[in-house]
Order: structure tokens, then C-alpha cells, then sequence
């Protein structure tokens, strides 16, 4: 059957008979299904009826701005499809689907939905299995879900085309002249690096500092649309090379011990003493070991996932708090090289190597860890067959495989591994043979889940004891950094226990509460020296500057510089600055004036990553020969 004939081919000018009640009620019937729409989208974000209602009735929320903005789209893309509503079947899809996944994503990892998400969707779909095995049938209906959906979509497609009378090319026109120049517009004004005056009078406030305030104020849409400038970092206020000279300069160069320390840092995936958790009790400790050579804590600026963004601190020392919120760098901003301690010790006479028992192109580690200076990785596609505990390779193949590389190095060498084992989700029963015990007043699922990833901290603890007891006999000067990235994903199991309101931890909490939530393990240790003690809570920006002291080698910037900051502050996060005696500086980063220290830091990082690199001769001078014009 072919599509119906305009009905007024025959008139040339004007409206055609009816013409203006049947646009003005297609205008009114747009509207109407955008307000249902952005209505549902916010219900499925929030999974809350009254909070919905509360962002449309209060004057300051811009959920009208938003509806607006919903019905400019749709005439646009019915004017393109050349058909009334036919737009609706794509749009109403995507933006409840991203709304859903979006309420899923703050659920289960504490942040919202942001556009560089996107980036990472293959890691996503490289994750399924471990999710399906944990909920299998969840995993069933949401295919047989989306399998339904999309032939029910492709249904209604063709039969509203065969159907519905097609618009005329002069009402095509119409409409695109309209809708263009407002949705171009819009987008003008959604800079939130920039000063909008409209955007200020339509109640749109970019809160980039606090992203789950952001997308409860501004609405799912609109938060999600501030997000997509993010790609683009703004030069801090006041950069400029004057700046740059201004810096205090180091009073350290770099050295290196005449016998060069060979170093191995191991980023033991989710690792953390579970027995903190209230009512909780395993047998026998999961963590002996960590706990009787514990120097301090790392304090992860995430929680639950997310590991790519403590890897980009550990060895970089620059600071995830001066990058936009929900920005991973591996992905958006390493496209050239960055200073790195790879790049350092390699141009010190080091062998320096990455290990991970994952896909290469897992946070896009392949070409990061290039652009870092490191000489190789190696990664599931180049290492030898890795024995597996569970459904991951285990951190006895991997601790396995780093002795057999130490072995056969006839350079002193910079490893860098990140272990796999003990990724979440942790389906219960995931190993046959546990041999710890769970006593926990919580569900039996909880209690089982909870084992999973004790069998698996426990694994990492003794195989840290390999590692630890093997540089103990060496006769070449080791040293041994370890530390968990982030706390596990356990969601319902913090829930049961007391230990968390809500399945992951708020992005902004009272500086006690945030050590509790964020605090990892961590050791530091020499084979020359011993354990370093008593470094306490620290952002995984400040790692290098322990290692390299543990080793004996000084740099202008990862021990000069970041040592200076590490005598003030223990921790920089996005929404607090913790320092070394305990006092909190919150929202530092809202202020007018940013603490002298802070701010320089601030400067220095942004100057190497995305700036002229004024500070390369001072404070990186191994960088000078890797100057590479910066593409991201």
C-alpha cells in the first residue's frame, strides 16, 4: 500500500483549507507528548514520584525550559522524517533508554550518566558476562526485552508511514525554519565554561562541581547536555607563562641511587579489609598480611569502578579534582604524551613495563600507556596462557608473571600491574573451593557475595606475600608499592550491613565519612629499607612521591614539588582539600581565591596536559625530546 498523497497538491499559495487548526493542534499535541515525555525520563532517573512532581512544580527547576526544548526536537525530526510524530519512535526510545541507564549508573556506581560514557561502551558490553552470571534471568529479560522492542518499534515504523499522510515539502519548511535557529541557539548558550545571560534566566545553573546536584536541579536532559562540552579542559584563571615562572622551582633535581632500585607497583583491583563492615565477621583475616605491613591508606576519588581515573593519578601525580567532574582522562585527554614516572625512569636508564591480565584496549590502556613512556604492555592478548580463579585470571598467574619478567631483567626496571581477579560484580559461589567463613546478620545472598570477594582480597593478600617474600632475597634493591584502586561494587551487602544508606557512596560527604567510604590499603615497602610507616590517608596523586622516596631517588615534581604539596595537604578531591593536620577546606574550588600551593599545582598540570608547557625544563626535563603538539 502506498503512503497517502498530499491532499492539496493542486493550491500554490497560503495556508491550505484547515490547514492552521491542524498545525496548531499538531504544535499543542507535541507539546503535550513532551511534557509526558521529560515527565518519564525524570521519573525513571530519579525512581522517585514525589521528587519528579517537586522538579516540575518548584519555579526554580527548568523542567518547562526542558519540554520546550523536547518539542523544538521533535518538529525538527518530523519535519525531516516528513511525517507528524514520526520522530517519536526514536526519540521517546533513546531518552527513556539513556534515562534508564543513567538511573542504573548512579545506582550502582554513585554518578550519573555523562556523554563520555559513551566512550567506554565496549568495556561495558567486554563486562556483560560477569553481570549475567550474577543475575542471570535479569539478564534474559532485559534481552528478551530489547529484542521485543525494537520489532514492535520497526512495526509501528512502517505502519505510521504507510498510514499517515505526508507533510508537504512548503510545511517541511516551515517547521525546520523555525526549529533550527532556536535549537542552534540553545546549543550557543550551553557552554558551562562560559557566562549565559539566557541560560540564567531559563534557571539552567551548571553545577559542575557537584554532578548528582547538577542532574537533580537541571533535570536529566538538560545535565546530560552541560556535559558535552567536557571534552574541552579551559585554561585554569590567570595561566599564562608568568604564571608558570612564577612557581616556586624545586630545590631537588633528579637522582637516581648509583645501584638504581628496581620498582614494582601493583594496583590490586577493589582491594580493602571488608572486616570493617559493621556485624560482619571472616575467618580467618582475609588481609593478614596488608595488616600487619600497612604503611597508610590511598584515598581513592571513586568508588565502586571507575579504576582508570586512580591509574591516571598513581602515575602521573597529576590531580582527577582539576578535571571536569565525570571526565576520564584515559579516554578524553591523553592523546599525546604525557610526564608520567614511566617517562621519567625510562629516560633514568629503566626497563619500564605495564602488566594487566585484561584486553589491551580496556580504558583505551593501549595508547595511554604509550603516551605515558612505558616500553611495553603486556595484556591478555600477549601473555602467556593465564590460569584462571573464578572467571577472571588469577593474581597468582599475574604475581607469577612479574617474577618471571623481574627474573630475566638485566636492566633495573619500572613494573606497573593492575590484577583483574577480583573485579566485581560478586556473584555468589563464584569460587568452589572457599576457604574463609562469613558470620553476618544479612541475607544469605549478601553473606555469599561477600565471601566471593573476601576469597579474593584474600587471594590478593597472599600472593602481595609472594611478591614481598621473593624481593626479600634479592640481592638487587626492590622496592614494592600495593594498594586497592577503589572499595569493591558490593551494593546491597554495604546496605545490610549498616555500612551505606544507598548501594554506593555519595559523591560528597563529611571529610570523616569520605575516609571511611574511599580509604584503601596501602604498603610501601623496601627490601634496603623496610616498610615505610605512618603516611596516612593520601590521594593516589601522591604515590609517586612515596615510592621515589622509598627508593631513594628525587625528581623536580614528583618528589620536589608534589612534596611540597604532600607537607600541606594529604588528599586533593574535587570537593574538599584534606590537609596533613586535619582541617578540611571545603568547596576549595568554588572560592574566589584558590590556596597559593593548590592553585600552582592546578597550573602545572594543566600546562603539561593541554597548555604551552612553559614548565617542562624545570620541573619535567625529561620530556623535553617528547614533545608532541597535543591533539585532544
Amino acid at each position: 500500500m502506498s503512503a497517502p498523497k498530499h491532499r492539496y497538491d493542486g493550491v500554490v499559495a497560503g495556508f491550505e483549507p484547515g490547514e492552521e487548526k491542524r498545525t496548531l493542534r499538531y504544535c499543542l499535541v507535541t507539546l503535550a507528548v513532551s511534557a509526558v515525555l521529560v515527565f518519564a525520563i525524570e521519573l525513571i532517573f530519579r525512581g522517585d514520584l514525589a521528587a519528579t512532581f517537586g522538579f516540575f512544580l518548584q519555579p526554580f527547576k527548568p523542567g518547562w525550559t526542558t519540554i520546550i526544548l523536547f518539542t523544538l526536537i521533535l518538529i525538527g525530526l518530523d519535519a525531516l522524517l516528513g511525517r507528524n510524530h514520526q520522530s517519536l519512535m526514536i526519540f521517546a526510545p533513546l531518552t527513556l533508554a539513556l534515562a534508564f541507564i543513567g538511573h542504573q549508573k548512579s545506582r550502582y556506581l554513585g554518578d550519573p550518566l555523562y556523554p563520555t560514557d559513551f566512550l567506554y561502551a565496549r568495556q561495558i558490553v567486554e563486562l556483560m558476562p560477569l553481570l549475567v552470571r550474577e543475575r542471570p534471568w535479569t539478564g534474559v529479560a532485559l534481552a528478551v526485552g530489547i529484542i521485543g522492542t525494537l520489532a514492535a518499534l520497526v512495526t509501528l515504523w512502517r505502519t505510521w508511514r504507510r498510514r499517515t499522510p505526508a507533510l508537504r515539502y512548503k510545511a517541511r519548511l516551515a517547521r525546520l525554519t523555525v526549529a533550527i535557529p532556536l535549537l542552534a541557539f540553545f546549543v550557543s548558550i550551553m557552554d558551562y565554561a562560559t557566562f549565559s545571560w539566557t541560560r540564567d534566566r531559563l534557571q539552567i545553573i551548571p553545577m559542575m562541581w557537584d554532578q548528582k546536584e547538577n542532574y537533580n536541579s537541571n533535570g536529566f536532559a538538560l545535565a546530560f547536555a552541560l556535559n558535552v562540552p567536557m571534552a574541552h579542559v579551559a585554561a585554569p584563571a590567570g595561566y599564562s607563562d608568568k604564571a608558570i615562572a612564577a612557581v616556586a622551582r624545586p630545590v631537588v633535581g633528579a637522582t637516581i641511587p648509583e645501584e638504581k632500585p628496581d620498582i614494582i607497583m601493583v594496583m590490586s583491583e577493589s582491594f580493602w579489609d571488608p572486616t570493617i563492615l559493621p556485624g560482619v565477621s571472616i575467618k580467618p583475616d582475609p588481609i593478614a598480611t596488608v595488616r600487619k605491613i600497612r604503611s597508610g591508606s590511598m584515598l581513592s576519588p571513586e568508588f565502586g569502578g571507575m579504576t582508570a581515573n586512580v591509574e591516571f593519578e598513581a602515575l602521573t601525580g597529576f590531580s582527577n579534582a582539576f578535571l571536569p567532574s565525570g571526565s576520564i582522562p584515559y579516554q578524553q585527554y591523553v592523546r599525546a604524551p604525557v610526564p608520567s614516572l614511566a617517562t621519567f625512569l625510562k629516560s633514568e636508564g629503566y626497563s619500564a613495563r605495564a602488566f594487566h591480565p585484561g584486553t589491551n584496549w580496556f580504558w583505551n590502556r593501549t595508547a595511554v600507556y604509550t603516551d605515558f613512556g612505558f616500553d611495553d604492555f603486556q595484556s591478555e592478548e600477549t601473555m602467556p596462557y593465564m590460569e584462571k580463579r573464578g572467571p577472571l585470571a588469577s593474581d597468582k598467574a599475574m604475581t607469577d608473571q612479574l617474577i618471571s619478567a623481574a627474573e630475566v631483567s638485566e636492566e633495573p626496571f619500572f613494573f606497573f600491574a593492575v590484577s583483574l581477579q577480583n573485579h566485581g560484580p560478586y556473584e555468589p559461589n563464584r569460587y568452589f573451593d572457599p576457604s574463609h567463613t562469613v558470620e553476618a546478620p544479612i541475607s544469605q545472598w549478601a553473606r555469599d557475595s561477600l565471601l566471593s570477594y573476601a576469597e579474593g582480597a584474600a587471594d590478593a593478600d597472599r600472593n602481595l606475600k609472594r611478591l614481598i617474600d621473593w624481593a626479600e632475597k634479592r640481592k638487587r634493591p626492590t622496592v614494592v608499592v600495593f594498594f586497592g584502586d577503589h572499595l569493591p561494587p558490593l551494593g546491597p551487602v554495604y546496605v545490610e550491613t549498616g555500612f551505606l544508606k544507598d548501594n554506593v557512596a555519595p559523591r560528597r560527604e563529611a571529610p570523616d565519612q569520605m575516609k571511611l567510604h574511599r580509604e584503601t590499603p596501602l604498603v610501601v615497602w623496601s627490601n634496603r629499607t623496610g616498610l615505610t610507616k605512618d603516611i596516612g590517608s593520601v590521594s593516589p596523586a601522591f604515590l609517586p612521591y612515596h615510592m621515589l622516596k622509598a627508593a631513594g631517588i628525587t625528581h623536580p615534581y614528583y618528589t620536589g614539588f608534589l612534596g611540597e604539596v604532600s607537607k600541606k595537604y594529604s588528599a586533593v578531591d574535587r570537593s574538599v582539600l584534606l590537609g596533613v593536620n586535619n582541617e578540611a577546606a571545603v568547596d576549595w574550588a568554588r572560592q574566589k581565591q584558590i590556596e597559593p600551593l593548590i592553585r600552582d599545582y592546578r597550573y602545572l598540570q594543566y600546562d603539561m596536559m593541554f597548555g604551552k608547557r612553559w614548565s617542562a625544563r624545570d620541573f619535567f626535563p625529561e620530556t623535553l625530546n617528547r614533545l608532541v603538539a597535543h591533539t585532544s
